[in-house]
């Protein structure tokens, strides 16, 4: 029993160190920050949830409220370290704009804001020493692993279309590039670390950072702490802080809910999201079965044909 919640407690939002295909779902909700290890081969993962947005800005070019969906799709082909993804998101804005008479009213908008299609693929994978296996020293077997330190590396590519609704359409595609880091400090303990470039090619380019920290609790529930911080040339730097939880229901879904707020702003904002993860697990392990390979039957093959060789050695000698 203790080693079965151990494992659990191992695949909660993080993945498994030695593969990329784990038992129970791993997901990117509720946070905004991507582990580098893919979801495995053959496994279908849909990521989705409602979100809420409230602000006090009074500016011009403010959305004191915001409403909507995403759906993040996900998809494991060609190798154990590659995922194929895609991001939607549909909302409802209210904007505060100028009318004709230099009045601030409230406006509101809708339709499908955020299209972006990509793929990650780990580029190295940290692996640490099993404790489990000292049984010399005690104190050997409660150290802490250095090599913990060095974190798994993975990189992201993606495209953000224009296939977006006019009131949020931009001035042609722009593309999108990211660096994925993540410290297994613990067999409870996560850290990931996002560096972003956004938008780029576009008038509206930025980078950012996100922080993550998620801890295992217990079999069924985990949380996780959030630090995000967005930085252009048109702009002072924004900085917000999010925190959340996630419900394992079963090996194949995952329901979150999260909250956010910013930092160092002249204005402050709520951001609110609940969802779920499900995934459609068709992933097999490749194996080669016994009828293909038996080391008996090999072994009994190799020494006949030395056996031919000698045979044969010995004629042309002869002649």
């Amino acid at each position: 029993m203790k080693k079965a919640f151990l494992l659990i407690i191992l695949f909660l939002n993080i993945q498994l160190l030695t593969a990329q295909y784990t038992e129970i779902i791993n997901s990117k909700r509720p946070g905004f920050s991507e582990s580098p290890y893919s979801i495995g081969t053959n496994v279908y993962q849909f990521e989705t949830g409602l979100f809420y947005r409230s602000s006090n800005n009074t500016t011009s070019s403010g959305i004191p409220k915001s409403f909507g969906g995403d759906l993040f799709f996900r998809y494991g082909k060609f190798s154990e370290k590659l995922e194929l993804n895609a991001n939607i998101a549909y909302q409802k804005d209210q904007f505060l704009a100028l009318d004709n008479n230099s009045v601030l009213q409230k406006t509101n908008v809708s339709g499908i804001s955020h299209l972006t299609i990509g793929a990650k693929y780990l580029l190295y994978q940290q692996k640490y020493t099993d404790k489990t296996k000292e049984i010399r020293s005690w104190k050997r077997k409660l150290a802490f692993d250095k090599k913990r330190l060095i974190p798994s590396v993975g990189v992201y590519a993606g495209v953000n279309t224009n296939f977006l609704s006019s009131n949020y359409k931009e001035d042609g595609i722009s593309y999108k590039a990211a660096l994925l880091l993540q410290n297994d400090f613990s067999d409870r303990l996560v850290i990931l670390t996002n560096l972003i470039a956004d938008k780029i090619t576009s008038d509206f380019n930025y980078y950012s950072y996100i922080i993550s920290m998620t801890y295992a609790i217990s079999e069924k529930w985990s949380y996780f702490m959030e630090n995000q911080g967005v930085f252009n040339k048109r702009n002072s730097p924004k900085y917000n802080f999010g925190i959340g939880a996630a419900y394992l229901y079963s090996n194949d879904i995952q329901l979150d809910a999260s909250l956010r707020t910013n930092f160092f702003d002249n204005y402050s904002f709520i951001y609110a999201s609940a969802g779920i993860a499900w995934r459609l697990d068709k992933h097999k392990e490749k194996l080669m079965s016994k009828a293909k390979y038996n080391p008996l039957k090999t072994k009994n093959k190799k020494r006949k044909k030395r056996r031919r060789g000698n045979i044969f050695t010995r004629i042309f000698k002869k002649n």
